[in-house]
């Protein structure tokens, strides 16, 4: 069975981005452009992976952090972003919480992308 990838992003062009970085993989990549609708995805079907933005309208990425977390406590949330400064306190908050992510910045390469789902699903103990 595949492994499932989920990539919520404001900006389509982050998306793509990640759709074609995994695009010669066996990994099904579905996206989402709102954390609502990532949220609601995750109800849905369950991913194995999640690249997550923190700055988006509406529910911003720790808001979508807090609500994944109620409701799966153990899927790997990498959160993916340029202004890691501007959401310290919501970060160092969740992290207080327990709650399980690791953050890497924008930009990101291909490489990158791959390198970290390859290691994130495939035996790499980064959440376990």
């Amino acid at each position: 069975m595949n492994k499932r990838i989920l990539v919520i992003d404001d900006f389509a062009d982050i998306r793509n981005l990640f759709v074609r970085a995994l695009e010669d993989t066996s990994y099904k990549v579905d996206t989402a452009a709102s954390g609502a609708k990532g949220v609601s995805l995750h109800k849905e079907n369950k991913y194995d992976l999640i690249f997550l933005d923190l700055n988006m309208p509406g529910m911003n990425g720790i808001e979508v952090l807090h609500k994944i977390r109620k409701i799966d406590k153990d899927v790997p949330i990498y959160i993916i972003t340029a202004l890691y400064k501007e959401f310290i306190e919501g970060i160092t908050i969740a992290n207080q919480k327990g709650l399980k992510f690791e953050i890497t910045n924008k930009p990101i390469s291909l490489h990158q992308i791959v390198s970290i789902t390859n290691k994130t699903l495939e035996g790499s103990k980064v959440f376990r």
